[in-house]
């Protein structure tokens, strides 16, 4: 009688490592999925700060002939005849990194000087 016990204890426990090891890959999966989905979300976001310039409602914000890409740490600056703007284009759910938010915060405070070297 108490071998059934032990034999269903064993196959209880041999069940359990089975589901485990399952669910152990299925993470490890879901993890690669996640981790691939943000790089081609940063891919797909590069990409399309390319091509921001050229939309119609651009021309709202600056004109997309004074525009020059910079790419890092913010992805532009317009040198319209108004305003010197500087521009951070963001896709989707992407919001500003840090340097990005530094960089903001010194323009709205004014700590933006002319510096002109002469060799």
């Amino acid at each position: 009688m108490i071998w059934i016990y032990v034999l269903g204890t064993i196959v209880l426990i041999l069940f359990i490592l089975y589901y485990r090891n399952k669910l152990l890959n299925f993470q490890k999966q879901l993890e690669e999925l996640q981790f691939m989905h943000r790089s081609q979300s940063v891919k797909h976001g590069k990409n399309w700060e390319h091509f921001v310039p050229f939309m119609k409602n651009f021309e709202e914000i600056a004109d997309k002939n004074n525009f020059v890409f910079i790419g890092m740490p913010i992805d532009g600056i317009a040198f319209d005849e108004d305003a010197i703007k500087f521009i951070e284009i963001k896709t989707g759910k992407s919001s500003l990194n840090q340097k990005q938010r530094q960089v903001r915060d010194l323009v709205k405070e004014g700590k933006v000087q002319w510096v002109e070297l002469k060799y």
